[in-house]
């Protein structure tokens, strides 16, 4: 069943990884080893055909292998390495209010018991669920099917999430005042404002928290510190900016919200390796000899 899901990859892949027509569907294809990149995920369903990923978030570390899948909760960066390849995956975002609708319909509720918070969480697919998967991957081999059908298999891929081990984080992601829907609200908060000073306090009363609280659940959730999250947006879009533009350092410091480019220049120093110049260099004659890296839903 997964050769059929990444045969239908294959068939419609417009790259490395491509949006397509089907709603919230994007596919990946990697056949060679390229360098580890940082990405920000939002919160989706990755499916893997083929392959092996691993993502590093902070301290917490997620592997993913062909058969199964990863659930990404809330707005995260992390960094991304195929561990093997060839790799195939097809990545679905989550709409939560088809997911909410669907548990209304089913007249099912959040666990008794609320999971631990993740930002990150692996789990095997079922064969039904490949299935689901792969035919809605198949909607791109009759383009006239996907407005009929495209919302109906959609909702029976959410089905046969809510009848997998993912069933009761994904309830718990639904509930409005969960800890994992306030951690979802206070990453795509920063997100918003990551060029800003922000304080403990100010996130925390966005989270509905006290500090102490927050950092418990921000940590078990992102495998960082709000702050560190923080920072790991700003270095990876001046990382982008780096490789992307020409502009300074000096420049693309300020442009992601440092006010001292001393800092700027330890800090990315100490999260990649090089000075930022030298850095976009390295990146820069890769990616002449190397195929173009993931997207940001790899």
């Amino acid at each position: 069943m997964l050769d059929r899901l990444a045969a239908a990859i294959d068939r419609h892949f417009g790259g490395v990884g491509s949006a397509t027509a089907v709603p919230r569907l994007t596919l990946v294809a990697v056949d060679q080893p390229i360098e580890p990149t940082d990405q920000l995920y939002d919160p989706m369903i990755c499916f893997v055909a083929d392959g092996t990923k691993r993502t590093t978030a902070g301290e917490l570390r997620h592997v993913a292998h062909a058969g199964e899948m990863l659930f990404t909760t809330i707005d995260l960066p992390v960094t991304v390495e195929l561990e093997k390849v060839p790799y195939r995956s097809a990545v679905v975002r989550l709409d939560s209010q088809a997911l909410t609708e669907l548990l209304v319909e089913l007249h099912e509720t959040g666990p008794a018991t609320p999971p631990a918070v993740a930002g990150q969480v692996t789990a095997p697919m079922t064969p039904e669920l490949v299935d689901a998967v792969t035919r809605y991957v198949q909607l791109l081999d009759t383009p006239d099917d996907i407005r009929p059908l495209a919302a109906r298999i959609e909702s029976e891929i959410l089905y046969r999430l809510l009848r997998s081990s993912l069933a009761p984080i994904l309830r718990e992601w639904s509930l409005a005042d969960s800890t994992t829907t306030r951690m979802r609200e206070v990453t795509r908060w920063i997100c918003a404002r990551y060029t800003e000073p922000l304080s403990i306090d100010e996130i925390a009363a966005v989270a509905r928290m006290s500090p102490a609280s927050l950092h418990r659940h921000f940590k078990a959730t992102t495998g960082m510190s709000p702050l560190k999250y923080q920072k790991h947006l700003r270095l990876q879009e001046a990382r982008r900016l780096l490789v992307a533009g020409d502009a300074s350092a000096a420049q693309i410091a300020q442009a992601v919200g440092y006010a001292s480019a001393t800092q700027f220049n330890r800090e990315y120093r100490s999260t990649y390796g090089l000075p930022p110049g030298q850095d976009a260099a390295r990146l820069r004659a890769r990616l002449t000899h190397t195929p173009t890296a993931p997207t940001q839903r790899a």
